[in-house]
């Protein structure tokens, strides 16, 4: 099980934000964060502290990322042509576990991990189970047969929490998708603004 699925909303609560948009979550009931001190005056906050605080946010929203693995993906967008924010933002959406959730074949990204690692995804017909997986344009997703009646995969294809985005394309029985593209960060339906520009300056400086 992932170190942070036990702390997911303790995530929300540092943040003072609903990072993935769930009712559960305590910040709709208060804002402020964990700890005896998570009430105390806000005090300014550096440029630094914004950029690191922009780091913590994308990373975690994408539940089991290492920090070795973020530097690894930022260090790559940072390599291809273009715009490095917009860049990360697309490789992060590339990865297998972010489709998989983005599908709404799992209700959580920390349940997409899980699943991907467990074997119950295949890429083009192939069963794939490395989380971190980029998928390319034109891919197709989709849950094996066997998996398809589990409680996990049912709950999620009944919620009403989020919509399936425009870059991935819905296919049979809401089984499989497509990988259309890459997306650029405002089609990203991400519930709170995230700054990757931040996160570039934060690596950068």
């Amino acid at each position: 099980m992932s170190k942070r699925h036990s702390a997911k909303y303790k995530l929300d609560r540092t943040m003072g934000e609903n990072l993935w948009g769930r009712p559960k979550s305590p910040v709709n009931q208060r804002s402020y964060g964990p700890g005896q001190h998570g009430q105390r005056r806000k005090q300014k906050v550096s440029d630094f502290g914004l950029q690191l605080r922009a780091k913590q946010k994308l990373k975690g929203y994408y539940g089991n990322i290492t920090e070795k693995q973020f530097v690894r993906t930022y260090v790559e967008a940072s390599r291809r042509k273009g715009n490095t924010s917009e860049n990360l933002i697309a490789l992060l959406e590339s990865r297998l576990d972010a489709i998989v959730y983005r599908a709404k074949f799992v209700p959580t990204v920390w349940a997409s991990r899980q699943f991907v690692n467990h074997g119950h995804v295949l890429v083009n017909g192939k069963r794939v189970n490395i989380a971190s997986y980029r998928c390319k344009p034109g891919d197709v997703i989709e849950v094996r047969e066997r998996s398809r009646n589990m409680a996990l995969v049912l709950e999620a294809q009944q919620s009403q929490e989020r919509d399936i985005p425009d870059y991935i394309e819905q296919g049979e029985r809401g089984f499989q998708v497509r990988f259309v593209r890459a997306p650029d960060l405002a089609e990203v339906p991400y519930p709170v603004k995230m700054e990757p520009n931040l996160v570039v300056e934060y690596y950068a400086s």
